[in-house]
């Protein structure tokens, strides 16, 4: 009966987490720009289109670091799509304030298309697949032949794709949609990461084929401002 306050709760927190539309000036939007610059390097001249974004487990913040990641492409002047994958738990539209009725889920049980799904940003150039409704079975529609199919016909359109993905200790859905990335994104979260799950994660990450580019630590408090750093993996 009293869901109103919560929700208000997810805009007010959603505004927060896009310091780099809210705020482009500070030192943490600088620290996701420095992060954009340290990976069109890593990439050495590979094509590097799709970029998976994970953690080890929840509350890391690599959905924030996703859509902070997607902004500054956006910025440079790309044509960006954010890919919310996590179908168990889905966030990104809530932190773009956009309908989730339809989403990846629908389309990769080809329920609609990706031209009904796809929705425009308030950023320039940033658009956005939500997760859509959360399903029974979002490894094995991640891992079916239309996941294949869905990542080739938005490669045409987009020049880069980020794709925020569950943390990968809880589910395989993050293993399955990085072995099929350019490159994956582990994100640490300082305050709260287990070591062993980290060095488990990327083991994992390892095994399925996944091409890491790096790690994101963030959430290390500093005065009052949390920093996010690009560490080479």
């Amino acid at each position: 009966m009293f869901h109103l306050p919560k929700t208000q709760d997810k805009v007010r927190e959603a505004k927060r987490s896009l310091i780099t539309l809210v705020n482009p000036q500070s030192p943490i939007a600088e620290q996701y720009r420095t992060i954009r610059t340290n990976l069109q390097f890593t990439s050495l001249g590979a094509d590097l289109q799709t970029i998976v974004v994970t953690s080890a487990s929840p509350g890391e913040g690599k959905s924030t670091t996703a859509s902070n990641l997607a902004i500054v492409y956006a910025q440079l002047g790309k044509r960006v799509l954010l890919v919310d994958c996590d179908m168990r738990k889905p966030t990104a539209h809530f932190t773009f304030q956009l309908p989730g009725q339809l989403g990846l889920s629908t389309v990769l049980a080809k329920r609609t298309t990706l031209e009904r799904s796809i929705q425009a940003t308030q950023v320039p150039k940033l658009y956005m697949l939500p997760a859509g409704p959360i399903p029974p079975n979002p490894s094995e529609l991640l891992a079916s032949p239309m996941m294949k199919r869905v990542l080739e016909e938005i490669k045409q359109s987009y020049d880069m794709i980020i794709l925020d993905a569950p943390p990968i200790m809880q589910v395989a859905d993050s293993r399955i949609v990085a072995s099929e990335a350019d490159g994956t994104i582990l994100v640490i979260g300082c305050d709260n990461s287990n070591r062993d799950y980290v060095l488990k994660a990327k083991e994992q990450l390892e095994l399925s084929g996944a091409n890491i580019l790096g790690l994101v630590m963030n959430k290390r408090d500093k005065g009052k401002e949390r920093h996010y750093h690009y560490k080479y993996d």
